[in-house]
């Protein structure tokens, strides 16, 4: 049995306003070329600003960009056409 509680257990994507995508539990992060990524934590935060010096992980460049995301007025016209 885990020593973990239920919410450490579970995997999550948390899309941070501004920010990084932050992706928690257990996963592998892997390359363009289906080669897998060292991850040395449970937690990793995906850069989104395009920026970061270490992709595909982020080092924070965005809040030195002033890296901004935007929400669509109408949610509907964001989802594509299907």
């Amino acid at each position: 049995m885990s020593n973990l509680s239920a919410s450490e257990d579970a995997n999550a994507i948390v899309v941070c306003p501004d920010g990084p995508i932050l992706v928690r539990g257990d996963f592998e992060i892997v390359s363009t070329t289906g080669e897998p990524l060292p991850r040395t934590r449970r937690t990793v935060a995906l850069c989104r600003c395009g920026a970061s010096t270490i992709k595909p992980y982020c080092d924070g460049t965005h809040k030195l960009i002033n890296f901004r995301t935007e929400f669509p007025a109408d949610p509907e016209k964001a989802l594509p056409d299907r």
